[in-house]
């Protein structure tokens, strides 16, 4: 039995309707108490503050930002691995929240996980045949012949090649590239239904990144996967991200799909993040990066109003520290929480 057939009680496979989306966030907030010993509550980290979005089967989105904006404790909740405290994670219909045992290790089975350091992915005291071996054998009833077909099948697809010379090998045997080879193959053995990549492509040499990510687009293309693809760079969001959200301090800044964000970025602190792109020519490296100054807020005691505007060069006064702008819309799809675009209408 393949995770196809393994099903949540009262569950179906496949979404309802085609058109709903597989995933929704709404309003989601994760917020973590900090105790000082023996003094009580010593603050709340907002993590992850009134984040919404929709992902559709086959689609492929980025959630960029900067280490510690909450991208990671995004994940972390999208994949179950930590609960919210307020809002919802909707998964075909089904909200995360209310699921038992039983049922979220039918989702576990439904969403993929790729970690973003290979190495520290694959226990090093396993052989590749018994890593790969061991989510068939927690989540079906394959016999051994069964897995051993299913294993076959995944490393083929994946170019872990030749399988009987790689199935022996531990993962320090293995280059970078061919470890994180395994840990996506481990993630595709139950055929889910969506991919969470969490910076599969930064720990990797440059030579590498970009057949990696090729990988992962053919595998989204020829599965019809929804992919969660984080990262911090942008330059790597353009070979398989169709839209893309913008985090900064727990909030999303802006949104829009990946060309027109790329082309024509609205909030300040998403022009801050493409201006930091490496340029790989030597003559450029004179070139004055207008990067904005300080470090990100502490989510403990965040900015009040925007959060980016104690770094933010269009800082108006009176507004931008007094009010949390809402998002506004100036072009089609594509959205900005930033009161320079006041006069524009508003999405929803």
């Amino acid at each position: 039995m393949t995770s196809s057939e393994i099903t949540a009680p009262g569950s179906h496979n496949g979404s309802a309707n085609p058109s709903e989306p597989l995933l929704s966030l709404r309003d989601l907030r994760t917020w973590f108490e900090l105790k000082r010993w023996g003094f009580g509550r010593a603050g709340t980290v907002r993590a992850v503050d009134n984040v919404s979005f929709d992902l559709h089967a086959g689609e492929a989105i980025a959630i960029v930002g900067e280490s510690g904006c909450g991208k990671s404790t995004l994940m972390k909740t999208i994949l179950g691995l930590h609960r919210p405290t307020d809002g919802s994670v909707i998964f075909d219909g089904r909200d995360l929240s209310s699921f038992d045992s039983r049922e979220m290790q039918w989702y576990r089975s439904q969403v993929g996980y790729v970690q973003q350091d290979p190495f520290g992915a694959l226990p090093p005291f396993m052989d590749i045949r018994r890593i790969l071996a061991e989510p068939l054998r927690i989540h079906g009833n394959l016999s051994d012949d069964g897995r051993r077909k299913r294993i076959r099948e995944v490393m083929e697809e994946v170019r872990l090649t030749p399988v009987d010379d790689i199935l022996p090998r531990f993962p320090h045997m293995l280059s970078g590239g061919q470890q994180q080879r395994v840990v996506i193959a481990r993630a595709m053995l139950l055929e889910p239904r969506m991919i969470v990549a969490d910076e599969p492509v930064s720990m990797l040499d440059m030579s590498v990144r970009v057949e990696i990510l090729r990988l992962l687009q053919g595998l989204q293309h020829s599965h019809n996967l929804a992919v969660v693809y984080i990262t911090h760079d942008l330059s790597t969001v353009r070979y398989f991200s169709e839209r893309i959200f913008v985090m900064y301090a727990g909030e999303i800044v802006e949104q829009a799909r990946m060309d027109d964000l790329l082309k024509d970025p609205l909030h300040p602190y998403t022009r801050a993040l493409l201006a930091a792109i490496a340029d790989p020519d030597p003559e450029n490296a004179h070139v004055f990066r207008d990067v904005p100054p300080g470090e990100p807020p502490s989510l403990v005691n965040p900015p009040s109003g925007c959060r980016f505007h104690p770094r933010c060069t269009h800082f108006m006064e009176n507004l931008c520290e007094v009010e949390t702008p809402p998002h506004f819309e100036p072009h089609p799809q594509h959205r900005a929480g930033c009161w320079l675009y006041q006069e524009s209408p508003t999405g929803n």
